[in-house]
């Protein structure tokens, strides 16, 4: 899509300081500078080095560990990566300004004069402290705009949540303020340098409850704080808006000693966005997976992968919320170093609703069974999911832990049938799971419609096998069209079907061999097939007659979608990829015949994202997986195919059984890899 491209982050895309450019077809005079770039770049890594080797001697507590949760936006890609290409110059990072002090004294939008107190907190966007009313008396009222004390929330003119003008978390408070569980603003406007808002006081937040009560809440507590969450959500979402991230320090009760110190509030609306438009039409789904917005701790897996935020993200972070408030820890919790949010993400597709929940009453594992299987558009049950737990509260309101009137109108809306949600009505489940079996190393293979041709494929195929099995294509008039590994062993496919004139290949003991490569392209040949081993080995394959200019190819430690976002803004495309044991190898074509593309990458298998994509009509054009990640390439062709049809299948064994019976129905292997699926 258009917009995939035009969101690219320019000035967020920063040098990674192991990163090696190496130009082609350049002067020597601009070659020279490049090594002393690199070198220069060198310096820098050890100095980060040194710099992560001296935090890591820091002794764990408990603040700490919460303190480093506190992850609001991410922009990845800090791995090291080789690209070999044109060259180009990143961005440089944008320079941090020193932040002036916070005045003593605040009067904004008709306020009255507070005098800057203690201070409260400090979130992604902001910091807040206590105001106290200047000439207060202890007859002023506690709440409200002429309260004694209020909540002042800073936020500097030049932070990220501030866009040339007020923070947006002032749009989002304009439209929830008052809503049901959201705290309301008195007043906002500027001072100095600081945007201002001034809120009502509110208690401790669940975080500080759980910490304080020798980390461990009773069922009674939890079943509570899930109904009101749920209802609050409800509410927010019906606004048409997404919290995007909830988590326990974002739920706050009301002032200790107050009427409502049993009330649930949601704070803290910096990452909030819409899900749908004014008319109440879901916004487009997109993947961008460069892009990380919440905390890593409770971030629903979708949020990690940078899918488009919707409904069912915010229901899966507070099922994470109430299993962490009830057992005191996630599975996940404990990685550490700049790949935690990879592995984190992994152990959470890989953690299955009853491993997690398994010392959890029925209730919550049921919750999380639903809402990780929410689609991206799926509108919630919200009210089933409330019942859920509304059995396993006290009978009386009154007397509970949480207050929960606000959940009543939902709890009606399924009238007597309460608690009565049980692992017999499985037939409510959803018929087709977005969450789809359990991590699985399977062929991945993809058919594509084509006119009757000629194919042929090869498996299990030994390095010393391959010529043979090249040779005698070639004089059948067949060129290899696709190439995978399993086991350390090739599997080729041979067609009628490349439109190219000529081939040459290498097999090689490293992953994509630069210089052959690079002799290759000087005589203009160009990377149409590659794949990688488990044992660091490549088969690469290159063309002549393809539509082709210009090629780059990058290889990386973890998925580079930053510098294919950069390359797609340069008018390249991905058209091959490969994987050698955790390594990706990235080829991209100038000149290659699509109009647009997109990517779907998951620690299981996008099967939502694919269908959604081929609505919209992308097809899958390349596909590579390591053990632990697939990522699928989705391409519009700029010449419409007349017959779209398209089909993948994932096998345990090379599908040999199936491709004739594919065949028979004109469709044929475009592309395959053997990796990351679900069983």
């Amino acid at each position: 899509m258009p917009e995939l491209r035009s969101q690219a982050r320019r000035d967020r895309d920063k040098k990674n300081p192991k990163e090696k450019s190496i130009p082609l077809r350049r002067n020597p005079r601009r070659q020279k500078r490049v090594a002393a770039e690199d070198r220069s770049e060198k310096k820098e890594a050890i100095v980060a080095a040194e710099k992560c080797a001296s935090e890591k001697t820091k002794p764990f507590v408990n603040t700490e560990e919460r303190n480093e949760e506190e992850i609001r936006v991410l922009s990845g890609d800090k791995k090291k990566m080789d690209e070999f290409d044109s060259g180009g110059q990143a961005p440089l990072p944008d320079d941090e300004g020193n932040t002036p002090p916070l005045p003593e004294k605040v009067q904004v939008g008709g306020s009255p004069m507070y005098k800057l107190d203690r201070k409260l907190g400090k979130g992604g966007f902001g910091q807040v402290y206590v105001g106290r009313k200047m000439g207060a008396t202890t007859l002023n009222a506690r709440f409200g705009p002429g309260a004694m004390e209020v909540a002042l929330k800073f936020e500097h003119r030049s932070s990220k949540g501030c866009n040339h003008g007020p923070p947006y978390e002032w749009q989002v408070y304009n439209a929830l303020g008052g809503s049901h569980g959201v705290p309301r603003v008195h007043f906002k406007g500027r001072q100095g340098d600081f945007y201002v808002m001034v809120m009502d006081i509110l208690g401790p937040s669940l975080w500080d409850v759980w910490n304080s009560t020798t980390q461990a809440m009773s069922t009674e507590m939890v079943a509570c704080i899930a109904i009101e969450a749920i209802s609050i959500l409800e509410k927010v979402h019906s606004r048409g808006y997404v919290h995007g991230d909830v988590k326990p320090e974002n739920f706050l009760l009301g002032p200790p000693g107050t009427p409502e110190e049993k009330k649930l509030f949601l704070v803290d609306l910096g990452l909030a966005t819409k899900w749908c438009d004014t008319a109440g039409v879901h916004f487009e789904y997109d993947q961008r997976p460069d892009v990380f917005r919440g905390t890593v701790r409770y971030a629903s897996v979708h949020a990690h992968l940078g899918r488009t935020c919707s409904r069912r993200d915010d229901l899966e972070s507070l099922a994470y919320t109430l299993v962490f408030l009830l057992r005191g820890r996630l599975p996940w919790q404990g990685y550490q170093g700049e790949n935690k949010g990879f592995l984190v993400c992994k152990k959470k597709m890989a953690t299955s609703p009853e491993t997690l929940c398994c010392f959890c009453p029925q209730p919550f594992r049921q919750f999380v069974e639903y809402v990780v299987n929410l689609k991206f558009d799926e509108e919630p049950d919200y009210a089933k999911y409330i019942s859920l737990f509304d059995g396993i509260v006290g009978p009386n309101p009154d007397i509970r832990p949480i207050n929960t009137d606000g959940a009543l109108k939902l709890i009606h809306q399924v009238g007597q049938k309460r608690g009565r949600l049980t692992i017999d009505e499985e037939d409510e489940q959803p018929t087709k799971k977005v969450r789809l079996g359990m991590p699985a190393t399977q062929w991945i293979s993809v058919y594509s419609a084509h006119r009757p041709m000629k194919q042929r494929y090869h498996y299990n195929v030994s390095d010393p096998r391959v010529e043979k099995h090249i040779e005698k294509g070639n004089e059948d008039g067949l060129f290899i069209s696709s190439v995978g590994s399993c086991s350390d062993l090739w599997a080729l496919i041979m067609d009628a079907g490349t439109g190219c004139s000529a081939q040459v290949y290498q097999l090689s003991p490293i992953f994509l061999p630069k210089e052959w490569i690079m002799d290759q392209w000087e005589k203009n040949f160009y990377i149409t097939a590659v794949a990688g081993a488990s044992n660091g080995s490549s088969f690469v394959v290159m063309s002549k007659g393809t539509s082709y200019l210009q090629q780059s190819y990058k290889v990386s430690d973890s998925f580079p979608f930053k510098w294919i976002n950069k390359k797609w803004r340069e008018g390249f495309y991905v058209t091959s990829m490969a994987t050698a044991g955790s390594k990706w190898g990235i080829v991209m074509s100038r000149g290659a015949a699509f109009s647009d593309q997109v990517i779907e990458l998951d620690f299981l298998y996008p099967s939502e994202g694919i269908h959604r994509r081929w609505d919209n009509g992308y097809r899958i054009t390349a596909v590579a997986a390591t053990w632990d990640q697939a990522a699928f390439v989705l391409s519009v062709p700029r010449r419409k195919p007349i017959d779209e049809t398209q089909e993948t299948l994932r096998t345990s064994a090379f599908p040999s059984n199936h491709v004739k019976e594919k065949w028979a129905k004109n469709l044929y292997i475009s592309s395959m890899c053997y990796g990351r699926t679900v069983s």
